[in-house]
């Protein structure tokens, strides 16, 4: 994607899995770069398990809508049982990008969705997340492999806003395992 296009992000998720999270440090990263951005909650009946999205928009020019994300660049979609009810390729651009927290190629994403478009990417984020965090929050794996498929911010600068953040709230050593739940989401996302 080129470097002065705006890029939208839509989120899927259920309340709990750190969607809005998610969308929130890659944000902070760009302003970090000094680059414009929203993130934007969108929250159904707000309770855990819930489905939610969230959206995520950057560019290098400032932002003229302030809406929700209707035809994003990249979908990505942290719990994949929202796949079998909801239309998750729904408005993707030309060109655009999905991305799912599963253990299956994106080949086998591919067929299973109907998609033709033209970048799917998976990773088992909800494996990377309980071997490293040893709970169900796959939303940094997530993070690790939307950064190796795009490359919409610069990666140290998205792990330095993890610990940051992460770090006002955290211990050090959940801070560590989100780090590297992140690198292994980096180093095991597939793209077709």
């Amino acid at each position: 994607m080129a470097k002065d296009e705006l890029i939208e992000i839509r989120w899927h998720g259920r309340g709990g899995q750190g969607v809005v999270t998610a969308a929130k440090l890659l944000a902070e990263t760009a302003m970090k770069e000094g680059k414009y951005f929203q993130a934007l909650p969108e929250y159904g009946p707000e309770r855990m398990g819930a489905p939610i999205r969230a959206y995520t928009r950057i560019s290098s020019q400032p932002i003229v809508p302030h809406c929700l994300v209707t035809e994003p660049n990249i979908v990505v979609v942290i719990d994949p049982t929202l796949a079998k009810i909801i239309d998750v390729t729904e408005g993707i651009a030309k060109g655009g990008m999905i991305l799912i927290n599963s253990p299956l190629s994106p080949a086998e994403l591919r067929s299973i969705l109907n998609y033709a478009g033209e970048k799917v990417g998976t990773v088992d984020a909800t494996k990377v997340a309980l071997n490293t965090l040893k709970r169900n929050f796959p939303n940094v794996p997530m993070l690790g492999a939307l950064l190796k498929a795009t490359g919409v911010v610069n990666k140290t600068n998205l792990i330095y806003i993890i610990k940051y953040k992460m770090g006002a709230t955290m211990s050090r050593e959940v801070v560590e395992a989100n780090i590297q739940a992140f690198e292994q989401g980096y180093n095991e996302c597939q793209i077709d």
